[in-house]
């Protein structure tokens, strides 16, 4: 199993305007960052989207020429607008072809992901290393119940075609949210929204036994007053993981330690998980746990050992409990 797509922990976004990032990731002022999105779409009114690319080539011309060892530097992505323009900054930029790790596809559904996906096929045919995708599932056409089901079957089938380029498939809460005039609260999580975790559940459904599914944004963020937006946070994470989705978006920095705690996983969960993919019982597929606390059975937890393993050897162990669920 791939490691790669379990690497990106908080995925930072950003508008593509901002253009003092790469000092701060050169000077490590950003901990725990492994990824970042730079935002072309939503953040950026239509006719600022040509200066936000200038701004955009810029950051990423003054980050290569950092020359930071690969360890410091933290995978790079495009939100981009349509396929048309992804093709575009594709051809028009050097930095961008040589600094990008990959493309955001937003409102990825079955009006344009044919489009979206003939252009990432042929941008890899071009390219000398793999330019990666990432599908957002935040569209109407997801969200309503009368078209969910055969939309998701068929984006599946469709991602499935060009699955070596699909490194996350990622969705938008908040657009989801904002569909049905809703928005929790800082003492809920999306979960406490039943129509919206409908929709996350059958996404889930549909693509976690194939790809890492990334869990939705949360609104809230360090101000200095109290850590409320933690305790939130953290409640909802521990959903995100008890339910399938791993890593989360941030639109703070401050987000980025919380998630990445996050991801790590019990000590006994690791243990459990190695002694489960190092099975050598040639009569049983059933033993007691590491600990003697629980029942490890080969068949039914070989794809939780191998998912934690990755996890554990990526962002390390813990010995307390990930969270317990207190409301």
């Amino acid at each position: 199993m791939e490691h790669m797509p379990y690497r990106l922990g908080g995925l930072l976004y950003m508008p593509a305007f901002l253009d003092n990032i790469a000092d701060k990731i050169a000077r490590q002022e950003i901990p725990c960052l492994a990824s970042i999105a730079f935002c072309l779409e939503d953040s950026i009114r239509d006719a600022y989207v040509k200066e936000a690319e200038t701004v955009l080539a810029k950051t990423l011309l003054d980050l290569s020429r950092k020359e930071l060892p690969e360890a410091d530097l933290p995978m790079v992505f495009i939100r981009i607008r349509s396929a048309a323009h992804l093709r575009s900054l594709y051809e028009e930029y050097d930095v961008i072809r040589e600094m990008a790790t990959g493309f955001i596809l937003p409102k990825f559904d079955l009006g344009n992901a044919e489009a979206y996906l003939e252009t990432v096929r042929d941008i890899n045919r071009e390219s000398c290393r793999k330019i990666y995708a990432m599908p957002i599932l935040e569209s109407r056409m997801i969200a309503d119940l009368a078209t969910r089901r055969d939309a998701l079957v068929a984006l599946k089938a469709m991602l499935d075609d060009v699955r070596p380029y699909v490194l996350n498939v990622r969705v938008g809460g908040n657009d989801f949210s904002n569909l049905y005039g809703l928005r929790r609260s800082v003492h809920q999580t999306i979960y406490d929204i039943g129509i919206l975790q409908d929709i996350l559940t059958d996404i889930l459904n549909v693509f976690s036994q194939e790809y890492v599914v990334s869990g939705p944004v949360w609104d809230y963020f360090d101000n200095g007053n109290g850590d409320e937006w933690k305790v939130g946070m953290e409640r909802e994470l521990a959903l995100d993981r008890l339910n399938g989705f791993i890593g989360k978006t941030a639109i703070h920095p401050s987000q980025l330690p919380v998630i990445h705690r996050s991801l790590a996983v019990e000590r006994e969960d690791y243990e459990d998980a190695c002694a489960l993919l190092e099975w050598d019982s040639h009569r049983t597929g059933v033993a007691r746990s590491v600990r003697g606390s629980r029942m490890n059975e080969f068949k039914c937890h070989s794809a939780w050992a191998k998912r934690i393993k990755i996890l554990g050897d990526i962002y390390g162990m813990r010995e307390e409990p990930i969270l317990p669920m207190v409301y």
